[in-house]
């Protein structure tokens, strides 16, 4: 019989900007910052750190000095294992990836308590080297990323077939933001708190047609660690705890931009994930009281709302403007801020999505607590949704 996966325990810091210039006088270390938050989740887990035998990390961002940073945190947390200690890389979906990596773990009977958790340190980076390394990831680096195309460009290309094909509106779709900056309001780990209205969204300077720049995420710093054990494991300590019910993954074979025509505005992968999701965990969209989607642009939301079966296709957008994917709607949405304006610390911001859905769960979102959930999904993804990863997660109160 396949083991259970549990969340018993997690830590976060807040989204925003604390990476150290070089020339700076006092240095925040990236490893320092991890290091006290996985004393702090492994605390609130109500477990010893002699407990923990995985620890699967989010890969670094290319400007972190320290490389094999893995093994290099063991080292420094003082922590043999005999469960997994690697890092992983998967675009967007990197945060994904290192929780699969841990729950892996602990089903293949590796590990009885294991980690994930990464570090994601960007905001002092050079703007023109941030953007070469977008650029490069876009589509072929001989052919299509030479022209300058970034992902903010095709988030756009969606929005504008979107407005198209729905008889939508700009407004519509800038309505998400507005509903996401009330969400982070809410949340003291937003890196942005203060309410936005509809028309400033729609007065700031254009980022790429139709989007503006509160529409779009901004560069972020993070870090997140997340207590996973087995499930039996988890009744044993004679709390509550958050049960992985069910997950799903598709990738359509595409990088980035397909040179295949396609239904740009459909999201196959997440249909894909989807359906396997909520088959293994034996629930239909209409099931979820509160989802945390991976989406750095307000049409991606839509799209990836109306891809997993939460708001009907085509209408995505109007259900934000009417105020029914916000606390107290039909389906709450990105209660934490979504990535416009919780932040987007790239590789851990799927974590931070297990962070609120957890605090969802167990009854510890404060203000944002959409009340009586039980059922939660959080996705993520690669490159314009080329590939979908959805868990289903369910809280057990003992």
């Amino acid at each position: 019989m396949e083991k259970s996966v549990a969340i018993i325990g997690c830590s976060a810091l807040p989204v925003g900007k604390w990476q150290s210039k070089p020339e700076d006088a006092n240095q925040v270390l990236e490893h320092e910052v991890l290091a006290k938050l996985v004393v702090e989740a492994v605390r609130q887990a109500g477990i010893d750190k002699s407990d923990v035998q995985g620890l699967s990390f989010t890969m670094n961002r290319h400007y972190t000095l320290q490389k094999y940073f893995a093994t290099f945190m063991a080292n420094y947390l003082r922590l043999p294992c005999h469960g997994t200690v690697s890092e992983v890389l998967g675009n967007g979906m990197t945060g994904g990836w290192a929780f699969d990596n841990a729950a892996n773990d602990i089903v293949l009977g590796r590990a009885r308590v294991s980690l994930a958790l990464g570090v994601n340190f960007e905001t002092a980076a050079r703007a023109q080297d941030h953007m070469m390394s977008s650029m490069r990831a876009t589509g072929d680096v001989d052919f299509q990323s030479i022209f300058g195309i970034t992902p903010i460009a095709w988030y756009a290309m969606d929005a504008t077939r979107y407005i198209h094909d729905h008889g939508s509106s700009r407004a519509e779709l800038a309505s998400v933001a507005v509903k996401n900056r009330m969400h982070a309001s809410l949340n003291p780990l937003a890196q942005f708190r203060k309410p936005i209205t509809l028309d400033e969204v729609l007065e700031q300077r254009p980022i790429v047609e139709p989007l503006g720049l509160y529409e779009v995420p901004p560069r972020s710093d993070g870090a997140v660690v997340l207590v996973l054990a087995d499930e039996e494991y988890a009744k044993s300590l004679g709390k509550p705890y958050v049960r992985v019910r069910g997950r799903g993954f598709f990738h359509e074979g595409a990088h980035q931009i397909s040179e295949i025509p396609n239904d740009m505005t459909a999201f196959a992968s997440v249909q894909g994930a989807s359906r396997q999701a909520y088959e293994t965990a034996g629930v239909t969209a209409a099931d979820i009281d509160v989802a945390e989607l991976y989406a750095p642009c307000t049409i991606v939301e839509v799209l990836a709302a109306e891809a997993l079966g939460l708001t009907p296709v085509g209408k995505g957008a109007r259900w934000a403007s009417e105020g029914r994917t916000a606390l107290g709607g039909d389906i709450p949405i990105s209660t934490s801020g979504g990535l416009t304006s919780r932040g987007h610390p790239a590789y851990v911001t799927p974590l931070y999505s297990f962070v609120e859905i957890f605090e969802q769960l167990m009854g510890l979102a404060g203000e944002r607590q959409v009340h009586g959930a039980e059922i939660g999904l959080t996705s993520a993804e690669l490159g314009n949704y080329n590939a979908a990863l959805v868990h289903i997660l369910e809280g057990i109160h003992q």
